[in-house]
Order: C-alpha cells, then sequence, then structure tokens
C-alpha cells in the first residue's frame, strides 16, 4: 500500500469519527422517489388566507414579545387553512402543505427583530433617523433622501406614508425584492446543490417543517401516530405557555396604556444583581418553553459550544475588568449597556478575529469534502462499469424540479451587475472595484459559509465586517456608505429551504411560482397593515416592548460601526475605541486552535460552530434554557426513547408548539386590533 493510500484511509477513518453525528442528522428522514407540483390553486387561496388574516398579527406579536412567533404564525396558517379545506371534502396534500407554509413564512415575512415585511424594515428606519443613538452620535438629520425622509418630515412626524419623501426609497426597496429573488434561486439554489448533493450535510432543521406537514397529513386522514401524537403535545405545550407569554399582555394592551407582563419581555434581567459578583458581565434569563423544545432538535455539540462560549464570560469578563480592558463598564448598567461597553472594549474585536477563524477553517473543510468525493466518485466509475462511468457528483433526482448550473450562473451574474451599477449611483465616491468585490467575490463566499453552518448545525454565521472593513478603506464618507444596497446579502439560508422541500417531495418549481403570486401581494397588504398600526400608535413605544428594547440596543450596536466615517477631523469616534488588531488577532488564533484540536482528536465539528455562535453574544439569557433541553434530551429521552426515535420526534414536538402559541397569541392579537380600529373610527 502506497503512502499515499495509507494517508487516505487515515483521513477517511477520522472523517467517520468526525462526521457521525452529521450522518446521524442526515438519515433521519429520508426523501421520497418520487416528486410533485406543490403550487396549486389551494395554495393561491391559502396566501390569501394568511395576509389577510394572519399578517397582522405576526406583526403585532414580532412588535410586542418577538422570539419566535413568526414561525408560530406561519404554522398557525397551515393548520388552520388544512381545517377549512378538509371540511370543504378537499383535504390538502402534503406537496401544497409545504408550499403554504412557505407561502405563509413569506408573506409574514422578516423576522421577530424586524417583522412584516418590506415595509417593516421602513417603519425600522422612522425610528432609525429619530432615535437617541443616532443624536448621540450627531447624524440626525444627516441620512440621504433615497433611504428615508427627513426628521422632521411630514412623512415622520404625521406618521404615514403617503407622503412624495417615501417614493424613493419604497421604489428602491422593491428593485432590491425582485434582485433577491434572482439571487435565492441561483445563488441559493447552487448553494443547495453543493452542501447537501455533494456534500451530504445534514440540515438538521430542515425536519421540523418537513416532519410538522407529514403530522398534519396524518392527521387530517384520521391517523392517529406517533407523528400525531407528537405533535399535539407541542400543540398543548405551545397552548398553555401562549397564554402566559403572549395572551396575558396583548389583551390587556387593549385596555391598559401599559401591558400585563407576567413573563418579562424579552428577558429576566440579572445584571445589576449580579454585579458584585460578576463585574462587567450579562446576566439574566429568557423565559421561553420554546427554548428548551429547541434544545431537543439542535445537534448537542453545537449547543454545547454556544454554552461554553457564552459560560467563558463567567470567567473572563470579570478577569478583563480587574485588568483593566473592560474599561467602559460601570456598575448599574443593565444588559443592553453591558453588552454595548463589552463590545467596544474587547468582543467588537474578538467576533471578528473569532469569525474569520472559522470561515477559514469551513474552507478548509469544504476542500477536504470536496477531495474525498471526487475520489469515491472516481471509484465508483473505475468499478461500477459504463453506467457508473456516467454518473456524476452533480447528479439530480428524476423529477425534483431542478434546473440548469448555467442558468444559476448567468442570472446571478445579471443581478449582481445591477446591484452594482445602482449603488455606484447613489455613492459616487465609493470605488468600483470594492463594488465588483462584493457582488462577485464576498457575498458567494459569505452565502456559502451560512449554507454549511445551516447545513451542520442549523445556524446562521457570516463572514463579520468585511464589508465594513472594504467601507472604511474606500474614499466615501457620511453615512451614505452604509446604508447603501451593497450587494453583501446573505443567500446560505436557502439551502436548507430547499431541502426541507426535497424531504417532502415537493418540486422545487412550486416554490418559484408561490414566490411570483406573493411577492406583489406582500407589497400591498405590509403597506395597508403597517400603515393602521404606525397611525394607532408610534412604533417602538410601550405597547411594544421587545422591539423598544431590542430596537434601541440595535441602533447603538450600528453607531458603532457607522461612527468610522461620520466623526470630525480629531474626534475619537466609537469604531476607533473598538477595533483592535490584537484581540482580532487573538479571536483568529483561537478558533483555528480549537478546529485544530477538535480534528486531531476526532471530536464533533458542531462544536466549534457552536463556539462561532456564541462568541460575542455576551449574554447567556437564551443559551440557558437551551442548554438545558439539549442536556435534557441527550442523558434522559434519548436513553428512554432511543436517539434516532427521539430526534424524529422533536422536531415534530417543536413545530406543534409553535402552532399552539400562535393560536393563542392570533386570537389576543385580534381582540387588540379590533379594539385599535374601533379608538380611531370617528364616530
Amino acid at each position: 500500500m502506497s503512502q499515499a493510500d495509507a494517508d487516505a484511509k487515515t483521513s477517511d477513518r477520522r472523517g467517520a469519527t468526525l462526521d457521525r453525528e452529521l450522518a446521524l442528522y442526515r438519515d433521519l428522514v429520508q426523501p421520497p422517489s418520487t416528486y410533485r407540483d406543490g403550487f396549486t390553486w389551494t395554495a393561491v387561496i391559502g396566501a390569501l388566507f394568511c395576509g389577510l388574516l394572519m399578517f397582522p398579527g405576526a406583526i403585532y406579536l414580532g412588535l410586542m414579545a418577538g422570539v419566535g412567533l413568526n414561525a408560530a404564525a406561519t404554522w398557525v396558517t397551515v393548520i388552520v387553512f388544512s381545517e377549512v379545506t378538509r371540511r370543504a371534502m378537499r383535504p390538502m396534500r402534503k406537496e401544497e402543505m409545504v408550499i403554504l407554509l412557505m407561502v405563509a413564512g413569506s408573506m409574514i415575512g422578516g423576522s421577530a427583530f424586524m417583522p412584516g415585511g418590506p415595509f417593516g424594515q421602513l417603519i425600522y428606519r422612522q425610528f432609525l433617523v429619530t432615535s437617541d443613538a443616532v443624536k448621540d452620535a450627531g447624524l440626525y438629520g444627516g441620512f440621504p433622501s433615497w433611504y428615508a425622509p427627513a426628521p422632521d418630515s411630514a412623512a415622520i412626524t404625521g406618521r404615514t406614508f403617503l407622503h412624495s419623501g417615501w417614493l424613493i426609497p419604497i421604489a428602491l426597496l422593491l428593485f432590491m425584492t425582485v434582485i433577491g429573488f434572482i439571487k435565492n434561486f441561483t445563488l441559493g439554489y447552487a448553494l443547495f446543490r453543493l452542501t447537501s448533493d455533494v456534500e451530504k450535510l445534514p440540515f438538521p432543521m430542515a425536519p421540523v417543517g418537513a416532519q410538522g406537514v407529514m403530522a398534519l397529513c396524518e392527521g387530517e386522514k384520521g391517523e392517529r401516530t406517533w407523528r400525531w401524537t407528537a405533535f399535539s403535545i407541542g400543540t398543548v405545550l405551545g397552548l398553555a405557555f401562549g397564554v402566559i407569554s403572549v395572551g396575558v399582555p396583548a389583551v390587556s394592551s387593549a385596555f391598559l396604556a401599559k401591558p400585563i407582563l407576567i413573563l418579562p419581555i424579552p428577558w429576566f434581567d440579572l445584571t445589576r444583581v449580579t454585579e458584585s459578583i460578576l463585574p462587567a458581565t450579562a446576566t439574566g434569563l429568557i423565559l421561553d418553553l420554546g427554548l428548551v423544545l429547541s434544545g431537543f432538535v439542535m445537534p448537542f455539540w453545537a449547543v454545547i459550544g454556544a454554552a461554553c462560549s457564552v459560560g467563558m464570560t463567567f470567567i473572563l469578563n470579570p478577569i478583563l475588568y480587574h485588568s483593566g480592558i473592560l474599561t467602559s463598564w460601570r456598575p448599574g448598567m443593565d444588559t443592553i449597556n453591558t453588552n454595548i461597553a463589552n463590545s467596544i472594549d474587547f468582543y467588537f474585536s474578538t467576533t471578528i478575529g473569532v469569525a474569520l477563524g472559522v470561515a477559514a477553517c469551513s474552507i478548509f473543510q469544504t476542500i477536504r469534502q470536496l477531495r474525498k468525493s471526487l475520489r469515491e466518485n472516481r471509484v465508483q466509475r473505475a468499478s461500477g462499469g459504463a453506467e457508473a462511468a456516467r454518473r456524476s457528483i452533480w447528479d439530480v433526482p428524476a423529477g425534483r424540479g431542478d434546473w440548469s448550473l448555467r442558468l444559476c450562473f448567468a442570472g446571478y451574474f445579471a443581478a449582481a451587475g445591477a446591484v452594482v451599477a445602482v449603488c455606484k449611483v447613489l455613492v459616487p465616491e465609493f470605488p468600483l472595484f470594492f463594488l465588483i468585490a462584493f457582488a462577485f467575490f464576498y457575498t458567494p463566499l459569505t452565502s456559502y459559509l451560512n449554507a454549511r453552518i445551516n447545513g451542520i448545525a442549523g445556524q446562521h454565521i457570516d463572514i463579520p465586517f468585511v464589508r465594513e472593513a472594504f467601507i472604511l478603506l474606500s474614499p466615501a464618507k457620511g453615512v451614505a456608505p452604509w446604508i447603501a444596497p451593497i450587494p453583501v446579502e446573505n443567500y446560505g439560508g436557502m439551502a436548507s429551504g430547499f431541502r426541507t422541500i426535497e424531504l417532502t417531495g415537493t418540486r422545487f418549481t412550486s416554490q418559484v411560482k408561490a414566490w411570483c403570486l406573493t411577492t406583489p401581494l406582500i407589497f400591498v397588504l405590509s403597506f395597508v397593515f403597517w400603515s393602521f398600526l404606525w397611525k394607532d400608535a408610534p412604533i417602538p413605544s410601550d405597547l411594544y416592548p421587545y422591539a423598544q428594547k431590542m430596537w434601541d440596543l440595535s441602533a447603538r450596536q450600528t453607531m458603532i460601526m457607522w461612527s468610522a466615517t461620520t466623526g470630525g477631523e480629531g474626534t475619537v469616534t466609537l469604531f476607533e475605541r473598538s477595533f483592535h488588531p490584537t484581540f482580532i488577532g487573538f479571536g483568529f488564533a483561537a478558533s483555528a486552535l480549537l478546529f485544530t484540536v477538535l480534528s486531531l482528536f476526532g471530536l464533533p465539528t458542531m462544536l466549534i460552530y457552536g463556539v462561532a455562535r456564541g462568541v460575542g453574544v455576551g449574554m447567556p439569557h437564551g443559551i440557558i434554557l437551551e442548554l438545558f433541553g439539549a442536556l435534557l434530551a441527550r442523558y434522559y429521552f434519548h436513553r428512554k426513547f432511543g436517539q434516532k426515535p427521539f430526534l424524529q420526534t422533536a422536531p415534530i414536538l417543536l413545530a406543534g408548539y409553535f402552532v399552539g402559541t400562535g393560536l393563542i397569541g392570533m386570537a389576543s392579537v385580534a381582540l387588540r386590533l379590533v379594539t385599535a380600529a374601533i379608538s380611531m373610527a370617528p364616530f
């Protein structure tokens, strides 16, 4: 045996140990052998149902409570509409259900931080240009008109979109939405082919949607299998928790100036209580049962890595404080101010280094995996005869609805080029070379890395601050380069969406058709409902405690970067106070060293992705219950029910929980919106 063969076998043995958990999650649900179109008239009517009945509630829930309620709203749409169709003697197929689930997700749009379609972004902009963070940074009134109207404009003071000041921002938003569609189904699809078809990554969160849909289908047919039982248990848990966390605050806000909060939103802050023992350390707890259930679903070592990373702040922060590194923190600061102070002094730079290290490690892993796949393909061709010789690692299952990768390259090139041209018009002083680098190098690379961590650990990650570094190197000054639609989007999440569709046997072309329906519809409904809520009360305000805290935190963290090009001569900006090359090097070395150690000892690679997720978070508030769920699953439920059976059940339990929470939330929000409409009536 040659030395090369021996090295290959050693690498394969190490890779087999390393990827054991990846293979387990990959095999939880097997894709079917046949695929069907899920975009039918049922999906069309379902989109209208979701937009008219669920969309306003999802906006309100996101503003008030955040944390996962948009996902709840999508499941509520599917389960309610499936009951309607069943009573109409037209039960929905699973392919129709999964497209409806994605239609509902795109209709509701955004995230818990910024829910509710494209006009939700404009609502955040009106907050940002008038925020205290912007005033403190000296940027009040310094935003260009293509981003948002002036803070003293009638468009903002009158809380209305029916003003000429919003015309250019809305047109630009529409243009970027169309560009986003092209990039999603070109670059996003190509990344799915690479990470799922070639690398065979598990995508652990994909079975949440796939198995939830299967459970609903069984329920419609009158079957009572383990899937339906798990879904029902999760729904009951969601109903019970939803009354406490969402129902009481939403209903009370209809009659009181401030809602009654049984559980603190977004978290229970203990920073001031523990500051004498743990100085410069944010402590607290997010009281959300959904985090425990998420711990059941997430890969164990990814959760452990994040917990170790966040837990290290309990040891590291006091040491850094007493060493004179965390100098911005003062006793009496809450979680938000502690997090901002620590970011300025240490974590801003360290996070950059850790993420860059993870990026380098991911690229190394990918190259190794591709070489392994190509080597295995050559062996199969050599030993499998003429038919195997024609087989390629890029082959796709028949009938799945795939399209040409050449079309993907051409479409992405055209879309990226259009964005480059628009950015050059909006910010003429920004170098064209930098824009081309963003469009054709940075965006594909960061999208790939995000697709890969989605495939491995079900988490989101970017290569951070590359965009910011290019802006700082450019001659462009002011706030314009930071808010221009520079092509640095991340389309890696599409890979997980394609995997979910594949597991349910739905043709990929169904999703393209659904997008063509939902995009114009969401623009109209987003305008109508956001206009209504904004006219009813300022956003954010005491009525929306989650948005009030989190939007302020985001604005203050954003100003750290933006101050780098907006400060006057001789002024020490927040960025200059936060950027420490030594700490960047420390973060890069630490993540690279950890990856090397894990590889040498054959330990789970998910651990390092979990560590990257936890670094820079700076607070354990959400990790604690997620860790509890992961430990409970691994050391109790896995032993009681078996590892693979429980891992197959946990996503369905989580999907049912989303439905239960969403049902309570939607009923409560309906009462709140009716009350607001009556109070605005002229009689």
